[in-house]
C-alpha cells in the first residue's frame, strides 16, 4: 500500500529558463515542475499534487535549492544529489531507477537499458523509460541526463518535451543528434 506525503508547502519562482515550482514536506522535495514561462501553469499543476503555498519561513535546505536551480538555470555546474527527497507511494523498482539516475553527475549522460542495469533491472529499458516518465522531481532525480539506445535523445515528460530535454542537455555541454556539417571548402 502506498503512503500518501504528508503536509506539502510550494513555491513558484522564476529562472533564466522559466518558471519552477517545487512542493515539499517535512522529509525532503516531493514535487518538482519544471521550466514554462506561464506562472498559473506551474501553479495549477501543484495544485493539483495537494501542495499548499508556503507561510512559514523556508527551510534552509529549500532556500539552498531555490539557489542552485536559479544557478543551474545559468549554466553553473550543480550537484543536486544531497537534495533530501520525499518519494512517498513511489513503488522499490522506480525507487531503484530514481537511486542509479541520481548518481550521475553534471553532464553525464546513460541509457535507459544501462541505466536499468546500474538500478539491479537489466533487460527493463522499456520500464525504466516509463519510471522517468513518471519521475515527481525531475532535476534532481536527472532523468534528462538518460539517453534512448543509439545516443538519440528520447522522449520527456516535462512542458516542451525532447526540446526541453535538449535544451537541459546543451546546459550542461551535452549534445546530442547527428554532428554539425562541416563547412564546405571554398573555391577560390
Amino acid at each position: 500500500m502506498s503512503r500518501q506525503h504528508e503536509n506539502m508547502s510550494s513555491l513558484v519562482f522564476h529562472t533564466d529558463l522559466g518558471f519552477i515550482g517545487i512542493a515539499w514536506s517535512s522529509k525532503g522535495l516531493a514535487r518538482l515542475c519544471l521550466f514554462q514561462n506561464d506562472r498559473g501553469a506551474i501553479e495549477r499543476l501543484l495544485e493539483r499534487s495537494g501542495a499548499a503555498g508556503h507561510r512559514d519561513a523556508l527551510p534552509m535546505w529549500v532556500e539552498a535549492l531555490l539557489h542552485d536551480i536559479r544557478a543551474y538555470a545559468q549554466g553553473e555546474k550543480i550537484n543536486f544529489s544531497e537534495v533530501p527527497v520525499d518519494l512517498a507511494g513511489v513503488d522499490d523498482f522506480r525507487l531503484a531507477i530514481y537511486e542509479a539516475a541520481r548518481k550521475l553527475a553534471f553532464g553525464e549522460v546513460t541509457t535507459y537499458g544501462e541505466l536499468a542495469k546500474r538500478a539491479g533491472h537489466p533487460g527493463l529499458p522499456r520500464e525504466t523509460g516509463q519510471a522517468l516518465g513518471a519521475n515527481p522531481v525531475p532535476l534532481v532525480v536527472p532523468c534528462h541526463r538518460i539517453l534512448a539506445a543509439g545516443g538519440k535523445i528520447g522522449g520527456f515528460s516535462a512542458p516542451g518535451g525532447s526540446t526541453t530535454k535538449e535544451r537541459m542537455l546543451a546546459l550542461e555541454g551535452v549534445r546530442v543528434g547527428p554532428a554539425p556539417t562541416p563547412q564546405q571548402s571554398f573555391a577560390f
